[in-house]
């Protein structure tokens, strides 16, 4: 049996991740091929829990060094028990982030350490990499301009793709004053100029695995030009 591939998508929030994978499940299921689409953190039971404590319990105030663990926690859990036996069993996976967001967030962004969460993330996959990384790379500034960032929205686009706030500021707390929120905007946008620059470090040190995409980019013209990077992993039914 062909060994499966192993797909992951990246990106900062907003970026079209979502929309993307979607548009690769209608591809694939009119060519006839398999997959599993699955997601990090939640593709588990055990990573359910994990997405909860970090999306709906601020109160425990999460440092980021505990954030990088529940993260591997789920991640190896996840390649355990969903995305290894999926690929020994030849099948296509297709992921929602894996171990290049924990680099780019808590790597990064947080100031942990690209080396050392990298380290962890090879542990927690034992040593499995993505066969292809589709980067959706969008400025922090286009990102806010696609989001509705109020607060009765905050649920909604963290639901819509599939990132923890953990991983990133939140989006406007209770303020007094426009000003107050001015200053807020700039934090987000330096977390996630941060976060970007990661991946985009990420993408120039693996050229042949992380393949970097305008997601700025009509959605129909980037889905075409990740189809003709994924076409050459598969073997297509005749």
């Amino acid at each position: 049996m062909d060994p499966g591939r192993l797909i992951s998508f990246e990106g900062l929030d907003g970026a079209g991740k979502t929309t993307q994978i979607e548009l690769l499940e209608n591809w694939l299921k009119r060519h006839g091929i398999s997959y599993v689409r699955t997601r990090e953190p939640g593709g588990t039971r055990l990573g359910v829990e994990v997405r909860h404590l970090l999306l709906n319990r601020p109160e425990l105030a999460i440092v980021p060094l505990a954030e990088a663990f529940l993260f591997q926690a789920d991640r190896a859990q996840h390649f355990a028990t969903v995305v290894l036996p999926a690929l020994q069993n030849g099948m296509l996976v297709i992921t929602d982030r894996s171990l290049d967001a924990s680099i780019a967030y808590q790597g990064y962004a947080r100031r942990i350490g690209a080396e050392l969460i990298e380290q962890l993330s090879l542990l927690a996959t034992q040593g499995r990499v993505p066969d292809l990384t589709i980067l959706l790379d969008l400025s922090p500034s286009q990102v806010h301009m696609r989001t509705d960032v109020t607060s009765d929205r905050n649920h909604e686009v963290e639901e819509e793709d599939g990132v923890p706030s953990q991983l990133r500021l939140p989006l406007f707390p209770d303020v007094a004053s426009r000003d107050e929120q001015n200053r807020f905007d700039i934090e987000v946008e330096r977390f996630h100029r941060l976060v970007r620059e990661g991946f985009l470090k990420l993408a120039d040190s693996h050229p042949d695995r992380i393949k970097k995409i305008n997601a700025s980019l009509p959605k129909r013209r980037i889905h075409k030009e990740i189809v003709k990077l994924v076409e050459p992993l598969l073997t297509l039914p005749r």
